[in-house]
């Protein structure tokens, strides 16, 4: 079985739960933005839920099915649409062989997540189908769709038609967003108030916004500590001399603009680190719209483990409806 690309959507790659154990070759993770409703679209479906998906950011593609096949779409909400009949997300609908999916305009949130009976079984590359396109690694031929590509699909599981996520499990960005920081080795870096400011001011989602970093406007700029440079750091105080730079890590350059490292971020530079996101909240950032306010949130480890076990939690619960 194939699905023909007739649109390739916007920025629309192979993902799947991404190519951990070569970040410190400078690989990074990669794999779905949203992870949560990448493994519940693949577990609607019959799939393992780290089965390789579509993730289109904006703009849906339009995929033409050469055999019949269920689908499930997750994450935002975008219009589903197969022959023109709509379909509902979030719910295993089938497609048949010659029928078209297509997506209407995107109402909430920024990724979808099309998960295909069988899996999209393009060749694994160090682990993962997952596309990194800065390094031309993986996916389909190392790059987002266009059109006119034929994407195999792998042998389907069993999966129940009509079978849906409820809405208490569809987890989504509130409005402003709210993203916890747990602060971090370079905090003591930037001024006590700036500090406050950092965490009580609203930011504004930027459009320099992808799958390498979220970038963050309109909060007051940060103060830094005054200090003689270190050897090499150059000028700037938002310099240091090189560090790793963890998944969720947030760059202030300049202190004025912070940026979120996200899947396909880079692995260590000469940039301080404020704080990091904690990692349930990481599936959220990739549902940000350009212009959505958010607020940062200052959290322990001890709060920032129990946001880890709630997350493992509420994926068990979706896990359990299989």
């Amino acid at each position: 079985m194939a699905i023909k690309v007739r649109h390739q959507g916007l920025a629309t790659s192979v993902q799947d739960l991404g190519r951990p154990g070569y970040f410190h070759l400078g690989i990074p993770l990669g794999g779905a933005m949203d992870r949560l409703a990448l493994k519940a679209a693949n577990l609607l479906v019959g799939n393992d839920e780290g089965a390789a998906g579509l993730e289109a950011v904006f703009i849906g593609p339009k995929l033409e099915f050469t055999e019949d096949a269920m689908v499930a779409v997750t994450g935002a909400d975008m219009p589903i649409k197969v022959d023109g009949e709509e379909k509902p997300g979030w719910t295993a609908f089938k497609v048949k062989a010659g029928q078209v999916l297509t997506f209407d305009f995107l109402k909430t949130g920024a990724r979808i997540y099309i998960a295909v009976s069988g899996g999209i079984d393009v060749p694994v590359a160090l682990g993962s189908r997952s596309t990194y396109a800065i390094g031309a690694l993986g996916g389909f031929k190392g790059r987002p769709l266009a059109v006119g590509d034929e994407l195999p699909v792998g042998k389907a599981g069993k999966a129940e038609e009509g079978k849906s996520i409820p809405q208490a499990l569809r987890r989504k960005p509130g409005m402003p967003a709210e993203l916890r920081v747990l602060p971090g080795l370079y905090w003591h870096r930037i001024t006590e108030e700036a500090g406050r400011n950092f965490f009580e001011d609203t930011w504004k989602v930027a459009p320099e916004a992808d799958r390498m970093g979220y970038r963050f406007r309109g909060g007051r700029k940060l103060d830094f500590v005054d200090r003689t440079p270190p050897f090499g750091a150059g000028s700037d105080p938002s310099n240091i001399v090189d560090a790793c730079y963890p998944y969720g890590s947030i760059q202030v350059p300049g202190g004025t603009e912070p940026i979120i490292l996200h899947r396909d971020a880079v692995s260590g530079g000469g940039y301080f680190m404020l704080g990091t996101v904690v990692s349930a909240d990481m599936d959220l950032i990739g549902q940000l719209q350009p212009h959505t306010p958010t607020r940062f949130v200052k959290v322990d480890m001890e709060t920032a483990l129990t946001a880890r076990k709630d997350r493992a939690a509420l994926i068990n619960k979706i896990r359990a409806l299989f």
